[in-house]
């Protein structure tokens, strides 16, 4: 009879390697839980509610002291004045209290019923506010010597006030009213093909110039080294420099391509590249595939010079034409990397917000969804809204790359 071993990875052994494994591995999953899934999960549970961006902070007493009457010498009166207000406009706070130590070398007359004194302290029972309810407690007061000498400043001892108020981020109130109104009518759908054709054309085009000066340079000649550092200024650029210079160029009235273009005879008046559709779309694509094409030629580069040259050499003793030895040759070494490009500029470029906000703010047809997010959440101060919009984003682009990695990386073999 034979004896029978445990299976291979469950051993003693194998379980505390596990372990160790999953310790050493803890620190990196709760950074990407806090950097990544965090945020995530508050975009998605914010789309959900109905939060206005005075709603990020929940309703508080605000209170502001003062001294009024002026009192100049001993035996002047005067009021301790407290003007009150809720600094949410439409949310109530509940069982609103003011408490306060006041200085010394006063004497306090009736204060206001609401309020009672214990010594210097002083404790008000203000109830419940409405949304925007203002108010104010007023003390009498008679100054002394002393207290004139004494010069205090009320806040010193500055007056706290507490209230109890619903948190609309943290309730049990949901909707969907968000979703709703980004869907409802064309504007969405406008701005679906907008960031569409941006993406698409501005990933595929800078794909192709970043090949197409991959090629140009992967032969040596004089100068080669300044010319590839020359092709990488569009993307070391700072982009609100370069951006201020397109639309200074292109400038309807002091630009000096319009100017060319009108000394030419190309066109009779001033061209506005960046204030009519559909020519505003088509100038943010270019300037998208000028600035980026410099990152797809670097990887296109290095890997075009990784490919062995006795390939090449061989084609050019059976006679190949330079398209031959390109489409045959090059390209399949090529397609790996390719494809890599085409999934990270796809989802830079989808994700992308300064480019387009720099050169036209999103306005002539050139609002994608990056910018839809900025005007709901920030320009209409609709937080609930711009947070949706953002979970259509990150949806889109999930199941682009479901679709990318499970069938354009399979032909490639990634």
């Amino acid at each position: 009879m034979t004896s029978s071993s445990p299976p291979k990875g469950t051993g003693p052994l194998a379980r505390r390697e596990a372990r160790l494994a999953w310790a050493m591995l803890m620190p990196t999953i709760i950074s990407v839980s806090l950097v990544v899934i965090l945020p995530l999960l508050a975009v998605f549970w914010i789309s959900v509610k109905p939060i206005g961006l005075a709603d990020l902070r929940a309703p508080t007493p605000i209170v502001r002291e003062s001294l009024r009457g002026r009192p100049q010498a001993a035996g002047d009166e005067g009021t301790i004045e407290y003007r009150l207000r809720n600094s949410s406009q439409d949310k109530p706070i509940t069982d609103v209290t003011l408490t306060d130590t006041l200085p010394t070398g006063l004497t306090f007359q009736d204060p206001d019923p609401r309020c009672r004194l214990d010594g210097l302290n002083l404790f008000c029972d203000l109830g419940d506010w409405e949304g925007g309810a203002r108010d104010s407690v007023k003390i009498p007061v008679t100054v002394s010597q002393a207290f004139l000498d004494a010069d205090p400043d009320l806040d010193d001892t500055p007056a706290q006030m507490t209230g109890r108020s619903e948190n609309i981020l943290l309730n049990a109130d949901f909707t969907f009213e968000n979703f709703a109104r980004i869907f409802n009518g064309k504007e969405f759908f406008a701005v679906l093909y907008a960031t569409l054709f941006y993406t698409i054309v501005g990933t595929i085009g800078a794909m192709v110039v970043g090949l197409f000066a991959a090629i140009l340079l992967n032969k040596s000649f004089t100068g080669q080294g300044i010319l590839r550092g020359l092709f990488l200024f569009p993307y070391v650029a700072p982009v609100i420099a370069v951006a201020f210079t397109w639309v200074t160029l292109f400038d309807p009235f002091s630009g000096s391509t319009n100017a060319l273009l009108i000394q030419m005879g190309v066109t009779t008046g001033p061209i506005n590249f960046f204030g009519q559709r559909p020519l505003a779309l088509i100038m943010v694509t270019v300037f998208e595939i000028w600035r980026y094409f410099p990152l797809s030629f670097l990887f296109i580069l290095a890997r075009m010079q990784s490919i062995p040259e006795d390939m090449y050499e061989a084609a050019d003793m059976d006679g190949a034409s330079p398209f031959q030895k390109f489409w045959y040759l090059s390209l399949p070494q090529l397609l790996g990397i390719l494809s890599v490009l085409f999934l990270l500029r796809f989802i830079w470029t989808f994700n992308k917000f300064d480019d387009i906000f720099l050169l036209t703010g999103g306005n002539a047809g050139t609002r994608v969804l990056t910018v839809h997010v900025y005007e709901q959440a920030f320009a209409i101060s609709n937080i609930g809204a711009g947070a949706a919009v953002a979970v259509v984003i990150f949806v889109c682009l999930l199941l682009f790359s479901i679709f990318f990695f499970k069938f354009i990386s399979r032909e490639e073999g990634l």
